[in-house]
């Protein structure tokens, strides 16, 4: 079989795909074109690709023989799921290999934010710093603080319990109950606005659908505390861009946390002018541990499928009825 990689991932990885079957990687070091992702795909039989690759029909009806679609993440609202299923083409994520990164990323921003840590390093590596003060660098505490987590699914889970040591409280919104959650540290289930309202770090872990597009807009900004942070590791629209960097230069919030953002690799220009925001450039997964697990999960989504067997990790099993 022949297999189109839009992009090097760990080795490990391609050294599965590569013991039966022939792979061609992208060769350069960025996102490819749409064009060259078709150019890519043409005479082959897997699509290995990335979340920051747009998988539309155009891409899938490129090549007729392409029998699988791999993606190196665990979101997939960069593929046309509809049109490979018609094509009785799988599709599959990599669920669970990032999760703990992915959490810790949330945790490293509230820290960083709430502690001026990015502020805090610039000012000292310009030879402003003269000495101890009892102003200088004020920010927020963490311990026994309210933590507002929006999604508690797999990663939202496993950041809510990493509180644990900071004896916080904890509001959650979700369509389920979290019983984990609610047995291990007393979170309590409440509709977003309680949770934005009495929250003092916010944090984003649901997916991006026609319902959580814009989910935290300037509305929902104004409900939350003067000295509160939000932070959003899950997808970029999630946040209204717009309406955050007002929030943040208006002083609604004491500040932000992102580590994706509304319209990727682009970055709204009023964010970037902004010290209240810690911007992180969508590496919440960037651990070699959780990136080599994730090249390991779709190579071998990869093979299943080449071998028109379930994936471990089908995000489309219709195919297969």
């Amino acid at each position: 079989m022949k297999i189109f990689v839009t992009r090097k991932i760990p080795e490990p990885g391609l050294e599965l795909l590569r013991k039966d079957n022939e792979i061609v990687v992208f060769p350069f070091d960025r996102v490819p074109t749409k064009q060259e992702i078709i150019k890519g795909v043409k005479g082959k039989n897997g699509l290995l690709c990335l979340l920051s690759d747009q998988i539309d029909a155009d891409v899938i009806n490129a090549e007729p023989n392409l029998k699988m679609i791999a993606n190196y993440a665990v979101g997939y609202d960069n593929i046309d799921v509809q049109t490979a299923t018609k094509k009785k083409i799988p599709v599959s994520n990599t669920p669970g290999a990032l999760t703990d990164a992915t959490a810790e990323m949330a945790w490293a921003l509230i820290f960083s934010v709430a502690r001026h840590i990015v502020k805090a390093d610039k000012f000292t590596r310009a030879g402003k710093f003269k000495g101890w003060g009892p102003m200088l660098m004020l920010g927020q505490g963490i311990s026994n603080k309210t933590l507002g987590v929006v999604g508690a699914g797999r990663i939202g889970e496993a950041f809510a319990l990493k509180s644990k040591g900071f004896k916080m409280k904890i509001l959650y919104v979700d369509d389920k109950v979290n019983t984990t959650l609610e047995k291990k540290l007393g979170a309590k289930k409440v509709e977003l606005s309680e949770l934005l309202k009495e929250s003092d770090f916010v944090s984003l872990h649901v997916p991006l659908t026609k319902e959580t597009n814009h989910l935290i807009g300037e509305k929902k900004l104004k409900l939350m505390k003067k000295d509160a942070i939000l932070i959003n590791t899950s997808r970029g629209p999630v946040v209204d861009e717009k309406a955050l960097a007002k929030a943040l230069k208006k002083k609604w919030i004491f500040g932000a946390g992102l580590d994706v953002y509304e319209h990727e690799p682009e970055i709204s220009i009023a964010l970037k002018k902004l010290d209240n925001v810690v911007l992180q450039p969508h590496s919440a997964s960037a651990t070699f541990e959780s990136r080599t697990n994730m090249a390991i999960m779709a190579a071998k989504n990869m093979l299943a499928g080449l071998k028109g067997e379930k994936p471990p990790n089908c995000i489309n099993p219709e195919v297969f009825e």
